[in-house]
């Protein structure tokens, strides 16, 4: 099968590369931030004994 010119990979210039690079890296950081904001609610939770006997 031949390939066809509109499933060609795009090419960017090096500016479009480093916002795109800068913008996943704040990205990566937003999502570690919020994974460590649910761990340390959810040991704060475990530790006082919110909300578990009310679920068992």
């Amino acid at each position: 099968m031949a390939e066809t010119p509109d499933t060609a990979v795009p090419q960017f210039d090096a500016e479009a590369l480093k916002a795109r690079k800068r913008r996943n890296l704040w990205l990566g950081l937003a999502l570690a931030a919020f994974v460590v904001l649910v761990m340390i609610t959810t040991v704060i939770r475990l530790h006082t004994g919110t909300g578990v006997s009310e679920r068992m």
